[in-house]
């Protein structure tokens, strides 16, 4: 097999977007697009993916040289079109020797079996090949031109089409794959003389087939090539995305029991016979093991959940997060960088933020880490099998030791060893008929238009 290669298309504007980020930096399941079109790249296993980015665009630089290194983004001084982009990686890839691949940053979803049937097009003899679906005419895509034996003749942009050829349902996706070399070599020749004046990709099959070379469609679904320009797009494509993560989860046998109000990322992890209750949102590094419950109204991001596990509703589980069997995190807790071991809870009001919660613990309502001083995060740890009482501020960094009690109401400032009881409160006082005397003070002064120093 040859080796493989990827051209990035991702110097649109993005005016559309009416955004002060660049288009293809807008996310999909808490991935950016961009990331999404270098990541499929990666999965097709392409050697090395090269970037196009416009000029003046040192945000999108940066982060797509995070992504393929900045030697790999290039930049498209002149916007002339499609074939003028592409024709700006020429110098990264002159020594590759393989196939490359076309894709387009505002394009996210196109699904690796897509770009396989492509490459695969190639390795059969093809010169260029592209990726084409069935679109409901009237559209506004480019149209396939096809042989009778189905081999490609020419893609025609809809600007250009004749009234025939508009009646063609095969559409262009814009995702091409050709020989690098020969892809060079055809963008040489490839003209303007179009209703918009540009270089376009496109000609590269008419090009091939003058010079008695095979091209192919390569075919995928209309919602695999799906572009966004608009906010309105990004919310459509999102949506799509939504609905195929959920589809695909309740296949796997997870049960969504309200599905159109889970939110996944691009990289939930979650078991079969997991439990989601409605509206539940999972951002990005989220796993979730076999038999636990996320109960409804709960938003996880950064989190790892075991088996049996229950969580929510209405609870916070923040990077770090790492949630032990049979586990209980309740209502309004929030989690953040803490460990919580087998069986441990913490079902009530509580925020446990940087440390460890051993085994078998319980924390009560209203527990505070105290994790941070203004400058620096400090790490709280409840041994296993400890009890913290109700409304108790555990000032970090402290211990309670293994099987220790702290009383309701503490502000624990120095470790508790194990199995002792901590109490920080101050000694309860009572002022027998203090109460009684004090109601008919003040109801004389208010019947008397007396008030008491203060008073409003």
């Amino acid at each position: 097999m040859a080796d493989r290669f990827a051209v990035i298309l991702a110097a649109g504007k993005g005016t559309r977007m009416k955004s002060p980020r660049p288009k293809v930096l807008h996310e999909i399941g808490g991935r950016s697009m961009l990331a999404w079109s270098v990541a499929l790249a990666k999965e097709l296993g392409c050697k090395r993916s090269v970037v196009v980015v416009g000029p003046d665009m040192a945000q999108l630089s940066e982060a797509a040289a995070k992504l393929v290194g900045a030697e790999n983004v290039v930049v498209q001084k002149d916007q002339l079109g499609t074939a003028n982009a592409v024709d700006a990686a020429r110098g990264a890839l002159k020594d590759a020797d393989g196939h490359a691949i076309v894709l387009y940053a505002d394009t996210p979803l196109v699904p690796k079996e897509a770009g396989e049937r492509a490459f695969a097009e190639l390795e059969k003899g093809a010169s260029v090949c592209v990726l084409g679906f069935r679109a409901k005419l009237p559209n506004r895509y480019g149209r396939l031109v096809t042989a009778g034996d189905g081999s490609l003749e020419a893609i025609v942009e809809a600007n250009d089409a004749t009234d025939a050829q508009l009646k063609i349902e095969l559409a262009n996706s814009g995702v091409m794959a050709a020989p690098v070399k020969l892809m060079f070599e055809l963008l040489k020749d490839v003209k303007s003389d179009n209703a918009k004046k540009e270089f376009y990709l496109t000609d590269l099959v008419g090009l091939a087939r003058g010079r008695k070379l095979q091209a192919s469609v390569a075919h995928c679904e209309e919602r695999d090539v799906q572009g966004v320009n608009s906010q309105a797009e990004l919310a459509a494509v999102e949506q799509d995305f939504q609905a195929q993560a959920r589809a695909r989860f309740m296949t796997d046998g997870v049960t969504l029991q309200a599905p159109e109000t889970a939110y996944f990322a691009h990289d939930t992890k979650i078991a079969a016979g997991v439990t989601v209750e409605p509206n539940v949102v999972f951002a990005t590094g989220v796993s979730i093991a076999a038999g636990a419950v996320i109960r409804a109204f709960s938003h996880l991001e950064g989190a790892r959940v075991g088996e049996g596990a229950i969580v929510g509703p209405f609870a916070r589980l923040r990077p770090g997060a790492v949630i032990g069997r049979e586990a209980h995190i309740g209502n309004f807790v929030e989690v953040k960088n803490v460990t919580v071991g087998d069986g441990a809870k913490a079902n009530h009001l509580s925020y446990l933020g940087d440390g460890e919660v051993g085994a078998g613990a319980n924390i009560g309502a209203g527990t505070i880490f105290c994790n941070y001083d203004g400058f620096f995060k400090y790490r709280t740890v409840v041994g296993a099998n400890a009890f913290v009482g109700s409304n108790s501020s555990l000032v970090a960094p402290v211990t309670i030791g293994a099987g220790g009690y702290v009383g309701s109401g503490s502000v624990v400032v120095d470790d508790v060893p194990a199995d002792a009881l901590g109490i920080a409160r101050g000694r309860q006082a009572n002022k027998e008929g203090w109460a009684k005397a004090f109601r008919q003070t003040q109801s004389a002064a208010k019947k008397s238009g007396t008030k008491p120093p203060g008073a409003v």
